[in-house]
């Protein structure tokens, strides 16, 4: 039976990322948000930690780069990488979810690579850092529709195309891009490709500025006559009609339980903080007594923490059933939705609540309202997650429910 309570051999991991991200990432949090797009040098240190950590198994899963499901016996109950995973990474979000994402060698589309890639490959893909690039210029949530083309030309493909929004696109050392082998066979041609910085053809065309996360870079990245050698194709070559885009969409499987995590994260700071708050101007939260008889602040803080505890919840389910080997697919896209609408009602909630403080730049609640909302955006929108559940629970296909 699930077990949601965080696991023994999980809670030193739980306690490390907890102290980096009050002591390392907290300080230097606001500095890196008004310094948008100047790499934050503190991170490299950090980076090194947790590469000395991996190396000796101390810390499984600690990062977000995502793991694939780890093999080893069939019986009883798994609590591994996945939910180490996003057990991590909302500690880290409690410091700063932009940090995070600036992390060295844990980009998401390190995600990608553990999702799909063979064994091969990922012996030869460890260590590097990668970025992930979907969306297109009019290709937003429907990564079907993507027009990046993919050529083989005898033992290279040669990729061209053009990717936005792409986070940590000018930092990384290569970029994990969706694209297409042929635009005739509709979504069970898209595959995936890791594209070296230094490849010829690939562009940084320039970077964004943007409402929250500015410690993360995001960028416009082009690739033109991009000769990619065939071995970095992730997975198999071959196009299964029949599998459609199973193949692709086990990527989104593994990532949007760790985007689920960073709403928490960041949901979880903004309420930590305004309690304190609250309690410094004389509104104290009693747990013991029914919400109506309290103050309306009090109320509204109490039904703020019971939503966040549902997406909790929801996205240790998630990382759960990924790590006993059970379809997460359907929870994964829960979790998603559930996170990313709470993360961003709760931060914003909690600047209202505490009035010109939280508005003010004196204290990191409206930080942490402007990171939150990528959170509900990127890795499928609001309105696409509810759209999967819901085909999901129906048993319809993407044709029969739009």
């Amino acid at each position: 039976m699930i077990n949601l309570e965080v696991p023994k051999k999980h809670r030193a991991l739980v306690d490390q990322a907890h102290q980096v991200a009050m002591n390392m990432l907290r300080p230097i949090s606001r500095k890196y948000d008004r310094a948008e797009h100047e790499y934050p040098r503190e991170l490299d240190m950090l980076a090194a930690m947790i590469d000395g950590l991996s190396e000796s198994g101390a810390s499984e899963g600690a990062g977000a780069a995502g793991v694939r499901r780890s093999e080893g016996e069939d019986t009883g109950v798994r609590n591994g990488a996945n939910l180490a995973s996003v057990l991590s990474i909302a500690e880290m979000c409690w410091g700063d979810t932009g940090l995070l994402l600036s992390m060295p060698r844990q980009g998401l589309g390190n995600s990608a690579i553990a999702s799909v890639a063979t064994d091969e490959q990922l012996e030869r893909y460890d260590g590097t850092w990668a970025a992930m690039a979907i969306t297109e210029p009019g290709t937003g949530s429907d990564s079907a529709s993507i027009r990046t083309t993919a050529v083989k030309d005898g033992d290279e493909y040669v990729l061209n195309g053009e990717k936005i929004f792409v986070t940590s696109g000018e930092r990384a050392d290569s970029v994990v891009v969706w694209a297409t082998l042929d635009k005739s066979l509709g979504r069970a041609a898209i595959k995936s490709f890791v594209v070296r910085k230094d490849n010829p053809g690939m562009k940084v065309e320039r970077l964004e500025h943007k409402l929250g996360i500015r410690a993360s870079d995001t960028a416009v990245i082009t690739f033109t006559d991009c000769r990619v050698p065939a071995e970095d194709l992730l997975g198999s070559p071959e196009v299964d009609v029949k599998q459609g885009f199973a193949g692709a969409m086990a990527t989104f499987d593994n990532t949007r339980p760790l985007v689920a995590a960073m709403a928490v994260g960041c949901a979880r700071a903004s309420l930590d903080l305004t309690r304190d708050l609250l309690e410094q101007a004389g509104v104290e939260i009693d747990y013991d007594k029914p919400a109506q008889l309290q103050p309306a602040a009090a109320a509204t803080f109490l039904r703020l923490e019971a939503e966040w505890e549902a997406a909790r919840l929801l996205t240790l389910q998630a990382a759960w059933l990924a790590d006993n080997r059970k379809p997460n697919s359907l929870e994964a896209s829960m979790a998603k939705a559930k996170a990313g609408r709470v993360g961003t009602e709760v931060t914003l909630s909690c600047v209202e609540l505490c009035g010109a403080v939280g508005y003010a730049e004196g204290e990191l609640l409206e930080k942490w309202a402007r990171d939150s909302k990528i959170l509900d955006i990127f890795e499928g929108t609001q309105q696409i997650q509810q759209l999967i559940v819901a085909r999901r629970l129906l048993g319809l296909s993407s044709a029969q429910l739009k």
